[in-house]
């Protein structure tokens, strides 16, 4: 009997041992049985409670700051067909319900009376315009004015507690320097979307008689139109006009126009009803060999005029047909964009000294430029270039 004693003593000793050496060692094989039985699971969670932190490398900061500001655009725009007068047409095919057309676009609050910026192209001909804000408010937008030139209008709505977005100075922004797109795109709701800077001073691609895009790889898509285009700060950079595509969609290539020409146009909408650019009456073309050697031009840099308007602001200050153009104002003019750019920044009205060449001579000549007629709206853009 004390033997039996003995022998089952040590057993459980034994046991007792190496349960505590499991227990100790490895504790998940003694979980797995409480597992199968419902019981809990030994997990790692992160502490709660502390604010939130931005992940290195983030970019919800800006992000969070200028959304609000970013707002949804929808128009609307009667429709009727051509012919639905013609009683002829009623009688065979019976009256055609109008189904009015619907348009999406994005702007941007850029004050807090309410001044919207977006492109011209998404309220244009529009007879209704509603604005809904990122907080889900919604207000009619009334067209201030539009500027078909840079394709840029500007709209107003009547709410309070407006967020507005900061203006920053495009002039700085610098090839490689990381942006953000906000916008709605294909009306899913407010997305961003990151990339750098690609390029600057984009023109001569057929969109806006006065070009100077930044070029961008964040990801732009229609809908877009009107959106900001921000810096890592947050503050507004571009106004986002148009995308290169064969698709329809993101390529990778998207432009937008700077801030500092969205300023401009802003303030001349606001306080005159409309953007007073400069005009001399002129026809320009880029400088080649063959242009002047038709001309007798001995020039090899400027812009040549191959005609001038009887009676214009040019044709009285003395410009010929065949003079070159090399410099307005302190500003030197190489391309017919460049010198559209320079003539517009002037005042109409007020005098200024305009650098050409007439054959070998070299001259300079005052030019009074007068106020630049407003300009048709694009009817069809290049294949390529497509307003988002």
């Amino acid at each position: 009997m004390k033997r039996t004693w003995l022998l089952f003593a040590q057993a459980v000793t034994v046991l007792l041992a190496a349960y505590f050496v499991v227990a100790t060692l490895k504790p998940e094989w003694l979980n797995k049985r409480s597992t199968s039985l419902g019981g809990v699971v030994s997990i790692v969670e992160a502490p709660s409670g502390g604010p939130a932190v931005a992940a290195p490398g983030s970019l919800s900061v800006p992000a969070k700051k200028a959304s609000p500001a970013v707002v949804s655009i929808n128009t609307s725009k009667a429709a009727r067909h051509p012919r639905s007068n013609d009683p002829w047409f009623r009688f065979f095919f019976g009256d055609q319900a109008d189904q009015p057309q619907v348009g999406l676009g994005s702007g941007v609050i850029v004050s807090p009376d309410g001044y919207i910026l977006t492109n011209n192209h998404v309220v244009e001909g529009a007879d209704e315009i509603e604005v809904t804000l990122n907080d889900s408010r919604h207000a009619r937008g009334k067209v201030i004015g539009t500027d078909p030139d840079t394709d840029l209008a500007v709209l107003k709505i009547e709410l309070d507690k407006l967020p507005v977005i900061v203006l920053g100075n495009s002039d700085e922004l610098l090839v490689g320097d990381q942006v953000l797109a906000i916008g709605n795109p294909f009306g899913v709701g407010q997305t961003v979307t990151s990339g750098i800077v690609s390029a600057l001073g984009r023109n001569q691609l057929g969109i806006n008689n006065f070009e100077n895009f930044i070029q961008t790889d964040a990801a732009i898509n229609p809908g877009n139109s009107g959106g900001a285009l921000i810096d890592v700060n947050g503050n507004l950079q571009g106004i986002n006009t148009a995308i290169y595509s064969r698709s329809g969609g993101s390529m990778g290539i998207g432009f937008a126009i700077p801030v500092s020409m969205a300023k401009i146009v802003l303030e001349g909408i606001v306080k005159e009803g409309q953007v007073r650019r400069g005009w001399i009456g002129v026809e320009p073309s880029d400088l080649s060999p063959e242009l002047a050697e038709t001309f007798g031009v001995k020039a090899d840099a400027g812009v040549i005029i191959t005609g001038v308007l009887q009676n214009g602001p040019a044709a009285k200050a003395g410009i010929r047909p065949g003079d070159v153009i090399t410099s307005v104002g302190e500003k030197k003019t190489d391309n017919v964009q460049g010198l559209l750019t320079a003539v517009a920044g002037l005042k109409p009205g007020s005098t200024a000294r305009f650098a050409l060449q007439r054959g070998s001579d070299k001259m300079e000549l005052d030019v009074m430029p007068g106020l630049r007629p407003r300009s048709p709206v694009r009817q069809q853009l290049p294949n390529q270039q497509q307003p988002e």
